[in-house]
């Protein structure tokens, strides 16, 4: 299994390609859309090359859940309900929630993806297929 930085790396040269942005602007911090300029078309595109360069299946919804933002159980007034954010951490668990949710204003939700939030995605994707190729190497 690849390093973490390693990891960091490929998706770093990913979203390079994908954004046309310059190395040193993707920083673990930087977000998809504020810093790197990311459109809804390019999350398609980041997707394909992750799957490409991991050798991974990313179930469409998955990295970035659709639909949530129209909910009506999910967002009133602007923010995301308590069900909402429980929607989140569940269709989200390798994004940190802890700062969003104390002022969670869907505006602000295309925030929560950052190079950061996608390397742990990648990491709990591959240890995911570690784990699978283990299991049938040992039945």
């Amino acid at each position: 299994m690849p390093t973490k930085d390693e990891v960091y790396e490929k998706i770093r040269d990913a979203l390079v390609d994908a954004l046309g942005v310059d190395e040193d602007e993707v920083t673990p911090e930087a977000t998809l859309t504020g810093d790197l300029g990311a459109e809804s078309i390019d999350f398609l595109d980041i997707v394909f090359r992750l799957e490409k360069a991991f050798d991974i299946k990313i179930p469409r919804g998955e990295l970035f859940p659709e639909n949530i933002l129209t909910d009506p159980q999910f967002i009133q007034g602007g923010k995301f309900t308590e069900a909402g954010l429980e929607e989140l951490r569940k269709r989200m668990p390798f994004a940190d929630l802890t700062e969003y949710a104390k002022n969670p204003v869907a505006q602000d939700f295309g925030n929560l993806f950052t190079v950061q939030m996608i390397t742990n995605y990648v990491l709990s994707k591959l240890e995911e297929k570690a784990e699978q190729g283990s299991s049938e190497g040992s039945s």
